[in-house]
Formats: C-alpha cells, sequence, structure tokens
C-alpha cells in the first residue's frame, strides 16, 4: 500500500475482488457454463479496477467484463457489467443486483 497524505486511509497497489464477492461471480459463472453459454474467464486487479472478464471461447474477446471501481462507490456503484460493445448493461451498489442482468439468459423455453 501506498502512502497517503495525513488523515486519510491507505491507497492499495491494486483493486481486487474479495471472497465473497467471487463467490457470488462464480456462482453465476457455473451456472452459465452448465447452460453451454460461457467457457472461459480471466482475471485482471489494476491500481483502479478489478475486471472478471467472461469469454463465449477463450481465444476470443469477452462478452461481458464485471468491473467493480471502489471510487464510484459513493455514485453510481462500484459494481458495472460492461457488454462487449463497451455498453454498461447494469451497474449499481449490490453486487448480487447487478448481476441479475444475467437472470434473463438462464430462463429458456423448453
Amino acid at each position: 500500500m501506498s502512502v497517503p497524505p495525513s488523515g486519510q486511509p491507505p491507497v492499495p497497489e491494486q483493486i481486487a475482488f474479495d471472497r465473497a464477492e467471487l463467490s457470488i461471480i462464480l456462482s453465476i459463472y457455473g451456472r452459465m457454463v452448465a447452460a453451454g453459454e460461457w467457457r472461459d474467464y480471466a482475471m485482471s486487479f489494476l491500481r483502479e479496477v478489478a475486471v472478471f472478464s467472461i469469454f463465449r471461447r477463450a481465444a476470443e474477446t469477452p462478452i461481458y467484463r464485471i468491473e467493480k471501481r471502489p471510487r464510484l462507490r459513493g455514485a453510481q456503484g462500484q459494481y458495472a457489467v460492461i457488454g462487449m460493445d463497451g455498453r454498461i448493461l447494469k451497474r449499481g451498489h449490490d453486487l448480487k443486483t447487478v448481476l441479475r442482468v444475467f437472470d434473463a439468459k438462464l430462463i429458456r423455453a423448453v
């Protein structure tokens, strides 16, 4: 952690998902893999953002990105689901609520 100006909390060197957040994300990921929709994932932990990228095949660009940006915590919410085209599909303060954007993809007519 870097040394902040006096009176402020330490600034982390990188942003990461905690164990509870990863559990929620991997639960959705597992259901989508079982449904045959997703095949691979990657995680990036950077200075300003943590990204969970989802791929249909391993050799292509991600079809979705789940991002955590703590600096937006007080504004629009620190979690976002972003589509392949860069559109923000859902943003909010609660990860479970934001990930509900995938629920419609899990419901299929039999």
